[in-house]
């Protein structure tokens, strides 16, 4: 299929235009580069070893969309493009539900002036806010405690909508868990150009040299050890269960949802524990106080996805943490 990818220069969008690559997709990749970079795109070719089509644009220009989406005979959009932090949607909320909201719903407008009607979401586990239970199931209640989380509920709200007014539209949602890893190759990853807001991130920039120590929020939470629990999922997990949300929904009309996740908890500190052990390296710390609106434990029931689409994980966090330190080895050997 020829698949447009909003984003795709980003982190997790990258990851999934080499998935879906390699597995015989035709990608054209969108990105504004807000909050990535044009040389991702290269390192994109070199490992799929072809070019790669490749547009800098805001998916909030409708015209635009549409010219690309006509131009490139696009049969399928997995978007991604929008803001992800949750600190900066709550000091700037207008620029998330601008961003967010406001760029789907245009590149919803363009693909129905193309008729085109396959669309993967790229949601979060944010949209659950506060457990009701544990872990989270695609039938627990949704109740956003941020503005990020808010902006992905109204666009998956849009979605079935919009499925209800058309029943052939195909839609998948993903609601992702903590996305951590890098490609295998240690070309591309993630490494935040501004404060990192999650932990691997984090930890990326102590061991750079960019950051003297890792802030951990919190060590009095109801857990194992004090700190909080996650669901990190390896990111080329997660590009592998794009891909096959994108092949559930050729014969499958109306809205899915799915969590992806590992369906495991993992503490902070061992997290941390497990990436000093695994890289042979010591990660300073220092404990701080919570921060507004942190959970004390969350993670997902991923039984829907391995149901539906045969999705199961195959990295585990010792993959994560190898993957990541050499991405950062990677990218501190080109600042040198």
């Amino acid at each position: 299929m020829n698949i447009l990818i909003t984003g795709g220069a980003g982190y997790i969008g990258s990851h999934t235009s080499i998935t879906l690559a390699k597995a015989g997709h035709k990608i054209t990749i969108v990105d504004n580069l807000c909050n990535s970079n044009i040389e991702v795109i290269g390192q994109i070719t070199k490992i799929i070893g072809s070019k790669v089509n490749f547009i800098n644009g805001d998916v909030r220009n409708t015209s635009l969309m549409t010219k690309i989406l006509k131009e490139h005979r696009i049969e399928g959009v997995i978007h991604f493009a929008g803001l992800k932090s949750i600190t900066e949607s709550v000091a700037n909320p207008l620029l998330y539900y601008s961003n967010n909201v406001l760029g789907s719903i245009s590149l919803i407008e363009a693909m129905q002036l193309n008729q085109i009607k396959t669309f993967v979401f790229s949601s979060s586990a944010a949209v659950y806010g506060g457990p009701a239970y544990l872990p989270y199931d695609e039938k627990h209640p949704t109740n956003p405690i941020n503005p990020y989380g808010n902006s992905k509920l109204q666009v998956e709200t849009i979605l079935k909508d919009w499925a209800i007014s058309d029943h052939t539209v195909k839609v998948s949602i993903l609601r992702y868990f903590n996305p951590v890893g890098a490609h295998e190759s240690g070309l591309i990853g993630e490494y935040p150009t501004q404060f990192p807001n999650n932990l691997m991130p984090y930890i990326t920039k102590v061991i750079s040299g960019s950051l003297t120590h890792l802030n951990i929020y919190g060590n009095d939470y109801e857990t194992r050890d004090g700190t909080g629990e996650r669901d990190y999922i390896h990111v080329m997990d997660l590009a592998e269960g794009h891909l096959a949300a994108l092949s559930h929904l050729k014969n499958n009309f109306g809205v899915h949802i799915y969590n992806l996740g590992t369906g495991q908890s993992t503490t902070v500190l061992e997290l941390i524990k497990e990436f000093e052990k695994v890289n042979r390296i010591e990660i300073p710390y220092k404990f701080s106080s919570r921060r507004e609106g942190d959970l004390p434990s969350y993670y997902s029931d991923t039984s829907k996805a391995f149901k539906d689409l045969g999705w199961k994980t195959k990295y585990d966090l010792e993959q994560s943490c190898q993957d990541t330190y050499r991405h950062v080895k990677y990218i501190v050997q080109l600042s040198d």
